[in-house]
C-alpha cells in the first residue's frame, strides 16, 4: 500500500496546531452548508395543484408509512357503488291497480268513440284529455276509425296482455325490456293496426311492480363502506411521489401534505442538529490528526488535498444523490475511503470514511441502512486490495465489495413489512454496480493524488521497478557491476521492509535506482573494472577523487529527474550516503598535509545528504553497507555473517545516520535477523561437477591461485575503501579499510 513519507513522529507545534485548525474551520463551515442548503432549499415549498403537471421530480424526503384518507374514502366509495340498488318484492296491488285503470281507460274512449254528437276532431280532443293513458293522436285516430269489433277485441287483448307482464317481478331497469317484448305477447292473428294500438296502450300502462328502495339501498351500501378497512400508504425515502410530467392527483396531494412539502416548515432544529454533528467530525478528526496521524500534519498540501476531496464527495452526496431512490445506491463514496487507504494509511481511511458516510445521509432517512452501505463494503474493499500492485486487483476488489454491497441491501430491505421485488432486485444492482465503480474511481482517484503530492502509487513503482525501464537499461550498459549491486542490495532490502511493515515496493524502486549516478563515469568506480587491471587512483589529487565519487549522488538526481522518477526514488539517492565523509579521501589529504587536519576542509568530502528520512532509506543504508562488506569479506559460517551485520548497524547508529527515522529497537532486529536469512541463502554451498574432481590436485593450485589474486585485489581495495563512495562503509569502518571495500573501489 501507497504510504507518505514516514517521519520522526514529532508534536504538533503551534503553526500545526494552527494549520489544521485553520483546515478544519473552513472544511467544517463548507460542510455545514453542504448539510443544511439542501433541506433549505426543499423547504421552499411545492407550487402545484392538483391536476397541473409537475415541472419536476418530487421525491420523499424521508420513509413514512401513513393512513391515507384519499384512498381510504376512494375504497369505500368504490364499495358502495359496487352494491346494487335494493328492489321491493312484487306487489299484487300494482297489477290490479294498473289493470282497473286499463279497464276504465277502455269504458271511456269507448264511450267517446260512440258519441253520435262529436265530431272526429272534437273525440279527439276529448281522448287527449285522459290523465291515465297517454296516445298520440295518430293513435287516437286510428282507434276511432277502427270497426268496434277490431276495437272490442283490442280491448280484450289488452286486458290479456298487461295482466301477463305484471305478473313478473318487474323493476325500473326492465320496463323497456318488458315493452319490447310485447310483440311477443300479442296474438299472430291480429291486424296490423289492432297490434300496434295494442302495444301503444299496454306499453304506457306497464310500471314496476318491484319498487325500488332508497332506504335499503342506503343501508345496504353503508353497510359495504363500514366494512372498507383503513388503506395505509408506505413511502420509502427517495420514493418518487410524483415524477416530472405527470399530473397531480389528490392522493399525491395529500402525501405532500403529509411531508410539509407544500408548505415551508421550521427548519431551526434540523440546523442545530447538522451543526452539532459537523462539529463532533471535526473533533474527532482534530484528535485524530493528534494523536495517531502527525506525519500527515507535516505537509499542509496533504492536508488541503484531503479536505478538498472529503467536501467534493460529501457535496455531490448532499446535492445530487440523497433524496433519489436509486442513486444513493449507485454513487460510488467508499472510493474516497479507498483512496485515502491507497494513498495514506487504513486508520485515517476508516475515520474518515465513517465521518464522510454519515454526515451524507443525515436526515435523508434509512441512515442506518446507508452508513453500513458506504462503510462496511469499503472496509472490505481495504482490506482485499492491499497495496495495490495490478489492476486485475482494483476490478476483482470491485466485484467483491458489490457483491456485498448488494448483500447488505437485500438484509435491510426483506425485513420491511412489504418487499418490492422489483424495487429490490434494481437496488442490488445498483448495488453492484456501486461496487465496481468505487474500485474504478479509486484507481483514477490515487493517480490524482499521486500527481498532486508527487507521490508514487504502487503501480508506478511496479513499473519503474521492470527491467526494461529506460533507465535501469542504461545503467546495465554502462555499469553492468553496479546494475549487480543494485539488484543484490535491492533484494537485501526489499526482504528486510517486509519484515518490520516497511514498504517494500518503495524500498526496491529506491534501491534498484539508488546508484544511477554512477553510470556517468562507470569506469571510474571498481566494480565497473576488469579484475587484474584495476586502478586504485592512488596518484590522483584526493580533492578530485573526492568530488568525484560524490558527484555520482548529484549525477544520479539529475538522471532521475530527467527521467521523470518520483521524489521518493529521488530521496533514496540523496540519502543512501547520509552525510558521511569520503573518509579514504579525507585522509589521503589529511597525509598530504602532514597530518595537519586543520589544513583541511572536510566539508569538500562530504555527501551532501540529508540523513536517512525514513525507514525505507534507513534500510537501504543498511543492506548498502551490509551487503558490500560481505561480498568483501565472504562470510562463510553464522558467526561470521551475523558478525558482519552487527558491525555494520553498529557503526551506522553510532554514527547517528539513524536518528531522523522511525526505527525502533524491534525494528532492528527484524532487519538483522533478515539480512542474515538473505545473505546465509546468497552464500549457500555449490556441489563439484565429476570433472571437476578428476584432478584435485588442478583444483587445489587453482583456488591457491585465486586466493593470492583475491588477496592482491584486498590489499587494492584496502588502500582504497573510501573512493568506492558509501557513506555507510566509510563511516562504519573507518579504521578497517583492508578488508571492506571490494565492491566498487572507489
Amino acid at each position: 500500500m501507497l504510504k507518505l513519507k514516514e517521519t520522526k513522529k514529532t508534536p504538533l507545534t503551534r503553526t500545526r496546531k494552527l494549520t489544521l485548525a485553520v483546515i478544519l474551520v473552513v472544511s467544517s463551515f463548507i460542510a455545514y452548508l453542504f448539510m443544511i442548503l439542501p433541506g433549505y432549499l426543499d423547504n421552499r415549498g411545492v407550487q402545484i395543484n392538483i391536476g397541473e403537471a409537475a415541472t419536476e421530480d418530487i421525491l420523499a424526503p424521508y420513509s413514512i408509512n401513513f393512513e391515507s384518507k384519499v384512498l381510504t374514502e376512494r375504497a369505500r366509495q368504490n364499495a358502495a357503488n359496487a352494491v346494487e340498488d335494493v328492489y321491493l318484492t312484487s306487489d299484487p296491488s300494482i297489477a290490479r291497480h294498473q289493470l282497473n285503470v286499463l279497464d276504465a281507460a277502455l269504458s271511456y274512449i269507448t264511450t267517446v268513440k260512440n258519441d253520435p254528437l262529436s265530431t272526429h276532431e272534437q273525440k279527439i280532443e276529448d281522448l287527449l284529455m285522459m290523465q291515465d293513458l297517454k296516445l298520440s293522436v295518430d293513435d287516437y285516430s286510428k282507434i276511432l276509425l277502427m270497426e268496434m269489433n277490431d276495437w272490442q277485441a283490442v280491448g280484450v287483448e289488452c286486458s290479456r296482455v298487461l295482466e301477463t307482464v305484471l305478473r313478473e317481478n318487474l323493476r325500473e331497469n326492465q320496463i323497456e325490456r318488458a315493452r319490447t317484448n310485447l310483440q311477443n305477447i300479442i296474438k299472430f292473428n291480429f291486424k296490423l293496426e289492432q297490434t300496434q294500438i295494442t302495444t301503444a296502450i299496454v306499453s304506457d300502462l306497464i310500471v314496476p311492480t318491484s319498487p325500488f328502495s332508497p332506504e335499503e339501498t342506503q343501508r345496504a351500501r353503508a353497510l359495504a363502506m363500514a366494512n372498507v378497512q383503513p388503506i395505509t400508504r408506505q413511502i420509502i425515502a427517495g420514493e418518487a411521489i410524483v415524477r416530472r410530467g405527470e399530473i397531480l392527483a389528490e392522493a399525491d396531494m395529500e402525501a405532500l401534505d403529509i411531508f410539509g412539502l407544500t408548505n415551508p416548515t421550521d427548519q431551526t432544529n434540523a440546523f442545530i442538529k447538522n451543526g452539532v454533528a459537523v462539529l463532533i467530525s471535526a473533533l474527532l478528526i482534530f484528535i485524530f490528526f493528534r494523536y495517531r496521524s502527525t506525519q500527515i500534519m507535516l505537509q499542509p498540501l496533504c492536508m488541503i488535498m484531503v479536505a478538498c476531496f472529503f467536501l467534493i464527495f460529501l457535496g455531490l452526496a448532499r446535492f445530487l444523490v440523497m433524496g433519489n431512490a436509486v442513486w444513493p445506491y449507485l454513487f460510488p463514496l467508499a472510493a474516497f475511503g479507498l483512496t485515502i487507504g491507497i494513498i495514506f494509511n487504513f486508520e485515517l481511511a476508516a475515520i474518515l470514511s465513517l465521518i464522510l458516510a454519515f454526515l451524507s445521509v443525515l436526515g435523508f432517512g434509512r441512515e442506518a441502512e446507508l452508513i453500513i452501505f458506504y462503510l462496511v463494503p469499503g472496509l472490505v474493499a481495504m482490506f482485499i486490495l492491499g497495496d495495490a500492485r495490478r489492476l486485475s486487483t482494483f476490478f476483482g476488489t470491485g466485484f467483491v465489495t458489490g457483491v456485498i454491497a448488494a448483500l447488505i441491501v437485500a438484509m435491510f430491505r426483506l425485513g420491511d413489512s412489504y418487499t418490492d421485488w422489483l424495487g429490490l432486485g434494481t437496488l442490488m444492482a445498483a448495488a453492484l454496480f456501486n461496487g465496481i465503480a468505487t474500485a474504478t474511481l479509486a484507481l483514477l482517484l490515487q493517480h490524482i493524488f499521486a500527481s498532486i503530492l508527487d507521490l508514487p502509487t504502487s503501480l508506478q513503482l511496479m513499473d519503474i521497478s521492470r527491467p526494461d525501464h529506460p533507465l535501469l537499461q542504461l545503467l546495465l550498459n554502462n555499469a553492468p557491476g553496479t546494475y549487480q549491486h543494485s539488484l543484490q542490495v535491492s533484494n537485501l532490502a526489499e526482504q528486510a521492509a517486509d519484515a518490520i511493515g516497511a514498504n517494500r515496493l518503495l524500498v526496491r524502486a529506491g534501491t534498484l535506482f539508488h546508484d544511477i549516478g554512477k553510470s556517468s563515469n562507470a569506469s571510474f568506480f571498481i566494480e565497473n573494472q576488469i579484475r587484474g587491471n584495476i586502478d586504485s587512483h592512488d596518484e590522483s589529487d584526493p580533492y578530485e577523487t573526492a568530488q568525484t565519487i560524490i558527484a555520482h549522488v548529484t549525477d544520479g538526481v539529475a538522471l532521475a529527474k530527467r527521467y521523470r522518477l518520483p521524489s521518493r526514488i529521488i530521496d533514496f539517492i540523496l540519502e543512501h550516503h547520509g552525510n558521511n565523509i569520503t573518509r579514504y579521501q579525507y585522509a589521503r589529504a589529511v597525509e598530504l598535509a602532514d597530518g595537519d587536519e586543520s589544513l583541511v576542509d572536510e566539508d569538500k568530502f562530504r555527501y551532501p545528504g540529508p540523513t536517512p528520512q525514513s525507514r525505507e532509506t534507513a534500510i537501504l543504508m543498511l543492506a548498502d553497507g551490509t551487503e558490500a562488506r560481505a561480498r568483501s569479506m565472504n562470510p562463510r559460517t553464522d558467526d561470521e555473517i551475523r558478525s558482519v551485520i552487527d558491525a555494520v548497524v553498529q557503526s551506522v547508529m553510532s554514527a547517528g545516520q539513524l536518528d531522523d527515522t522511525e526505527l525502533t529497537l524491534s525494528d532492528m532486529k527484524a532487519i538483522k535477523k533478515s539480512f542474515f536469512e538473505t545473505i546465509k541463502r546468497s552464500y549457500h554451498p555449490r556441489v563439484k561437477y565429476p570433472d571437476q574432481r578428476k584432478d584435485d590436485k588442478k583444483e587445489e593450485d587453482f583456488d591457491d591461485t585465486k586466493e593470492d589474486s583475491d588477496a592482491v585485489e584486498d590489499k587494492a581495495s584496502l588502500e582504497q575503501t573510501e573512493n568506492e563512495n558509501s557513506p555507510v562503509k566509510e563511516s562504519i569502518f573507518p579504521q578497517e579499510t583492508t578488508e571492506i571495500d571490494l565492491r566498487e573501489g572507489y
